[in-house]
């Protein structure tokens, strides 16, 4: 079982009802009909602070990794990443992922939750 949280770039939505259906919309054009896009710097810098805490589970540590997929960095989709943690240390990942979204100034939103991380 996984816990997954949503990563993107844009202006914080102002309640979470906008931020569910601007989740939906962006899960919908990267995800469901897999827009071709480069994964944009920013969440990649926002994937190497994440790995810099917690290696990526195709590294030889990565029993240790809370990440649920790997290589991390493929989970993003041009200004949108949606990506799974293992269940059992998904509170301290979690919580881990969204203050660093939020120093990237990056919107994370808890799709389980349905609501933004601070």
């Amino acid at each position: 079982m996984s816990y997954d949280l949503a990563v993107w770039e844009g202006d914080r939505p102002a309640s979470n009802e906008e931020a569910a259906a601007t989740f939906q919309a962006l899960y919908e054009k990267y995800v469901e009909d897999e827009e071709d896009t480069h994964p944009s710097p920013r969440l990649t810098a926002y994937v190497e602070a994440l790995l810099a805490r917690w290696p990526d589970i195709t590294e030889e540590a990565g029993d240790e990794s809370p990440w649920a997929s790997g290589p991390l960095v493929e989970e993003i989709v041009g200004p949108f990443m949606y990506f799974p943690m293992g269940w059992s240390r998904s509170e301290e990942a979690s919580a881990f992922a969204a203050d660093v979204a939020h120093a990237h100034g990056l919107v994370c939103y808890d799709p389980q939750m349905e609501r933004l991380r601070p």
